[in-house]
């Protein structure tokens, strides 16, 4: 299992989108607070997020996390780290860290494990990806390395069951 991790994160629809790569890859996810929206039970019901049952944990700062968790197997994504996303080796059970979408990860955080840090390559006149976006893609590289554990990994059969079903209408 992976520890998804949104540090500060301030757009509903991109933490909505990490919960639904959370919900359907079984990964826990982490937010810590300030959040740039509320996530009560109202508030998710209104917004629709019928996948929002998922392993949620929420922390008051990077602090209340690293007290409660304090030795993870962490990757930090930024766009200034010299390895590749790709070139991580991720382990079951690390914890891959994103930062908000105007500022990215702590300056401090990157500074002190310069050597755990990642990104994705882009062109380099771009400024970088969408967080959702970015995650997924870490996400799903993670689970690659790990060989997909407890994932489906036979979409003919499926695909074959909602042809016959589709048929029989």
């Amino acid at each position: 299992m992976l520890n998804i991790v949104l540090v500060e994160p301030e757009i509903p629809m991109n933490t909505g989108n990490v919960a639904r790569t959370c919900a359907v890859t079984g990964s826990r996810l982490h937010l810590v607070r300030p959040l740039g929206f509320d996530i009560s039970d109202k508030a998710v019901k209104r917004a629709g997020l019928d996948y929002w049952d998922l392993d949620l944990h929420v922390y008051d700062s990077l602090a209340d996390l690293f007290r409660q968790e304090p030795a993870p197997d962490l990757w930090l994504t930024t766009t200034k780290a010299a390895r590749r996303s790709s070139d991580a080796p991720y382990r079951d059970g690390c914890w891959l860290f994103f930062g908000k979408e105007t500022a990215g990860l702590p300056a401090s955080l990157l500074e002190r494990w310069p050597e755990r840090c990642v990104r994705l390559p882009m062109r380099e006149e771009a400024r970088s990806l969408n967080l959702a976006n970015t995650v997924a893609v870490v996400t799903y590289e993670a689970l690659r390395q790990l060989d997909f554990p407890g994932l489906s990994s036979d979409g003919a059969a499926a695909w074959k069951e909602q042809r016959a079903r589709a048929l029989r209408r």
